[in-house]
């Protein structure tokens, strides 16, 4: 039961179910923080291209969030807590960035398929999309 209390807890600090749920507060926001690389890199190798997923941008304001909230109730360093106070900034603005350019895609009235903004043509048919509207939101 020693390495419980070496991972949930300092040596000196009690091993209490409160100490244990915060402290898997804190290794989860790790956890899910950390993840975010795998996405990343998995993508990035999938395509072929340096690709920074929407998923990536979900699991870092999750990440953060859990790691805010370990620092803020349970260990209350002031570092931490200045370290994730304003990480969900990028991290919703990159969300609403994607969703608005997302949402700009127009879609090809003879096949159907979603065409980057602002195209003139239909990347899988060749017809013309001028005239076309961006999709409706769902």
């Amino acid at each position: 039961m020693d390495w419980l209390k070496h991972l949930f807890a300092d040596t000196s600090a009690e091993l209490t179910p409160w100490t244990i749920f915060w402290n898997a507060i804190g290794w989860l926001g790790n956890a899910v923080f950390f993840s975010r690389f795998f996405v990343q890199w998995y993508v990035t190798e999938k395509t072929k291209q340096v690709v920074v997923p929407v998923l990536f941008w979900w699991l870092s304001l999750a990440g953060s969030f859990l790691l805010l909230a370990y620092a803020l109730f349970y260990d209350k360093h002031k570092v931490i807590i200045f370290a994730y106070a304003f990480t969900w900034i990028p991290y919703i603005r990159n969300l609403i960035i994607h969703r608005r350019h997302k949402e700009a895609h127009l879609s090809c009235p003879d096949c159907g398929k979603l065409c980057p903004p602002d195209s003139n043509f239909c990347s899988f048919c060749g017809s013309s999309l001028t005239g076309t509207t961006a999709k409706q939101p769902a």
